[in-house]
């Protein structure tokens, strides 16, 4: 039965047994729900709150999650990276339209969005609910600052839980038989320059010959370069800290010496096919080498190697394991990496830095004892 609370609005019972409050806003009825009269209540009160401050409720008509989307993307797009704006395009076109975009956020329940996480858990897709979650987030929270809903529905949903597996990378002797083994490989100097500075595919991707001081065995970088839609985009790297000078290693070194003399024997070879984009890795006729086929070069060497298969970020990897090993600290590995600060890098790599930590006990031991 309803029930009228000194004329402000009116709670009752529906049929599937959550609780329902409303109240009239010039001319439009607003509704609030709850699982108890109390809970229904106490949202309605809040309601009342918002109408004396504001003047008004949020009202989104007719709008979908669909529209929100639309409208949130073209909003934040001159702020992202077009690799950033096409990852989230695709985790909306992928994963939210297809469940949420049609319904009216006037009508979105929270329910509805915990339980795409659950369904993108039951999948074994974690990581990806965790993405939806913060794309979600976003989109509804300036949907609150446009007046558009006047709460974050993700506010009441439990957010989705992802921990990322700990980095397989090789072990010494592995490293050793791949150095030696992939020696022949066309894509070898790429793959020793990735272990040897720790940049991020692509950043070496888009590196010229420019970017290179042969005279202080050092590289700049400032760039780099992903295939989006079929097209190769070249733009600012992750950070401003990713702008760095790398220091090499003389096995760097030499491979790129051995990537020039490998481009120059291929340039003479393409003759009038060649495409000069000034690039230091290159596909065989100049043009910017695809990721994917320096990624299946990779796990295919992996494979007759007989060595744990990784990725091409897991080559980045390697090199920051080597480093901590190696007793290099947090911020100089951060630095090298291009990491926005050294917290990330801890994060990341806090197993490698806990295998130290007994020495860590010794030498706090050794000053202790003053020996």
């Amino acid at each position: 039965m309803a029930r009228r609370r000194n004329g402000e609005g009116t709670v009752f019972q529906r049929k599937d047994g959550r609780w329902q409050a409303s109240i009239m806003v010039s001319g439009t009825r607003r509704c609030v729900y709850g699982k108890t009269e109390r809970e229904a209540s106490q949202r309605l009160s809040a309601l009342k709150k918002e109408v004396t401050i504001a003047g008004g409720l949020p009202n989104p008509g007719k709008l979908t999650v669909n529209d929100l989307l639309d409208r949130w993307l073209e909003t934040i797009a001159p702020t992202l990276k077009p690799r950033t704006l096409s990852d989230y395009q695709h985790t909306c076109n992928k994963h939210i339209r297809p469940t949420l975009g049609k319904v009216r956020l006037a009508r979105l329940d929270p329910n509805q969005i915990q339980s795409l996480y659950n369904k993108l858990h039951r999948a074994g897709k974690m990581r990806t609910a965790q993405v939806v979650h913060a794309r979600l987030n976003h989109a509804f929270k300036l949907a609150v600052l446009w007046r558009l809903l006047p709460e974050n529905p993700c506010s009441r949903v439990l957010r989705p839980q992802y921990r990322a597996a700990t980095k397989e990378v090789w072990t010494p002797a592995e490293l050793a038989v791949f150095l030696d083994g992939a020696r022949e490989h066309w894509l070898h100097p790429l793959w020793v320059t990735a272990i040897a500075t720790g940049c991020r595919i692509g950043e070496l991707l888009a590196l010229t010959w420019e970017d290179i001081d042969w005279n202080a065995d050092s590289l700049s970088i400032s760039k780099t370069i992903q295939r989006i839609d079929g097209e190769y985009v070249v733009s600012s790297p992750k950070t401003q800290r990713s702008e760095r000078t790398i220091s090499l290693p003389q096995e760097a070194i030499a491979a790129l010496k051995r990537q020039r003399a490998q481009q120059a024997a291929r340039q003479l070879k393409a003759g009038d096919k060649w495409e000069n984009f000034g690039l230091v890795f290159t596909g065989r006729k100049g043009r910017p080498l695809c990721k994917t086929v320096a990624g299946q070069g990779l796990g295919r060497e992996c494979e007759r190697l007989s060595i744990t298969r990784v990725n091409l970020h897991g080559l980045r990897h390697l090199h920051a394991s080597l480093l901590l090993e190696q007793g290099l600290s947090v911020p100089q590995v951060s630095r090298r990496l291009g990491h926005a600060n050294p917290a990330i890098t801890l994060s990341i790599y806090a197993h490698v830095v806990r295998r130290d930590d007994r020495a860590a006990a010794e030498a706090i031991g050794r000053a202790m004892t003053g020996t």
